[in-house]
């Protein structure tokens, strides 16, 4: 987990949700992003803040260090290791928010393929992923080296059948307190550790087998299969 993620909405449904009164530089467009199958190693679009100013930007999915060159870019860190570990060392302090509709996963129920099941907010609202990465910066634009990781924890109650791992999501105050360059270290770390939702704010359903192939595209990615599919 997380392998594949949607984002259909516009970028200003997904800021309407933060409920941030910042001034917002916008460099994902207007329009709704359209994209229900977004696939490790292309752009998503990411929320952060720069000197109190929020910015959308289209950033890699997946980073790895420079020196790190003997293995591909991870595209999630565990929470349970992000804070103090090496290999994210550069990028912990570089707090951003994955805003998405719903994400996928894939079980293990017998049959010749695993399944794929959607995930997604009970209540509907956009899922607010705590993410941290090498981000562009709002001077010097997009650099190459830019990416960001997905926070993943346990999962827990009925989630763990679906998958052991899920994503860190936070409520709206959190999503702010997170952004926030003034939040310290040591809250950061409490906050993904100990204050992500809860399993019982999600719900989930099995989808078409096509969601594994990221050139399908479109609405009936997301469609809950009916019985007998």
């Amino acid at each position: 987990m997380c392998g594949r993620l949607s984002q259909y909405r516009g970028i200003h449904d997904f800021v309407a949700a933060l409920s941030m009164p910042n001034a917002l530089v916008n460099s994902v467009g207007e329009q709704p992003l359209g994209r229900y199958n977004v696939a490790p190693s292309t752009g998503v679009a990411l929320l952060h803040l720069e000197q109190a100013v929020l910015h959308a930007d289209r950033v890699r999915w997946g980073w790895r260090p420079h020196w790190a060159k003997d293995r591909a870019p991870p595209i999630n860190a565990r929470v349970e290791k992000v804070a103090n570990g090496a290999f994210f060392r550069a990028i912990w302090p570089h707090r951003a928010i994955a805003p998405v509709d719903n994400w996928f996963e894939w079980v293990d129920e017998g049959g010749p393929k695993k399944q794929p099941y959607l995930v997604r907010r009970r209540d509907g609202a956009p899922v607010l992923c705590a993410a941290i990465g090498q981000l562009p910066d709002a001077d010097e634009g997009a650099g190459e080296l830019d990416g960001f990781v997905i926070i993943t924890a346990d999962s827990a109650g009925g989630m763990v059948d679906i998958h052991d791992r899920r994503p860190v999501v936070l409520n709206p105050t959190l999503a702010r307190e997170w952004l926030d360059p003034a939040t310290t270290r040591g809250r950061a770390e409490q906050m993904v550790l100990l204050q992500g939702e809860p399993p019982d704010a999600f719900e989930w359903f099995r989808v078409d087998c096509a969601v594994g192939n990221p050139r399908h595209e479109g609405p009936h990615i997301i469609e809950p299969l009916t019985a007998g599919q």
